[in-house]
């Protein structure tokens, strides 16, 4: 019904190639960073145009159900991920979250964070409403994670 899937790049994808190569290069930094920080994440982001024949939250959602970030291995509860989807052309952002963080990361939470997004994106700067949101992920993440105390240790071993 909305068509075939975008050909995304993994991590950062900027299929009207809006962002400049060395803020794509920091986007895909922070994202390999949360990632890290949190190994169950996948998190995606998708600059794009869509097509107007549908609204853009079923676009967002499809794509994100579609594009099958996490992995086949990964359904249900067991769904990390996280898709930022943002419409230049539209003016429209959403981020659509796996169901196993669905009770962790409210919708009005991320409304939130799509909120002090929009000054940017309505200027343009479409890495700085990013950057904006991927530090704001990071903070709600945070708050509920349960550190892995063997990666700490191994991390403070070197």
């Amino acid at each position: 019904m909305a068509g075939p899937l975008p050909r995304l790049a993994p991590g950062v994808a900027d299929t009207g190639r809006l962002i400049a190569a060395g803020d794509v290069t920091h986007l895909q930094k922070r994202v390999a960073d949360l990632q890290h920080e949190f190994p169950q994440l996948v998190l995606q982001i998708a600059l794009h145009a869509f097509p107007t024949d549908h609204p853009f939250s079923m676009h967002a959602f499809w794509m994100c159900n579609a594009g099958n970030f996490s992995g086949d291995s990964r359904r249900g509860k067991e769904n990390h991920a996280i898709l930022i989807a943002v419409d230049p052309k539209r003016q429209e952002a959403a981020i659509v979250v796996g169901y196993g963080l669905e009770p962790f990361l409210t919708q009005g939470m991320l409304d939130q964070l799509l909120e002090a997004a929009s000054p940017a994106w309505q200027s343009a700067r479409w890495a700085d409403g990013l950057f904006s949101v991927l530090d704001g992920l990071g903070e709600l993440l945070r708050t509920f994670a349960i550190p892995d105390k063997a990666r700490q240790l191994t991390a403070a071993e070197f």
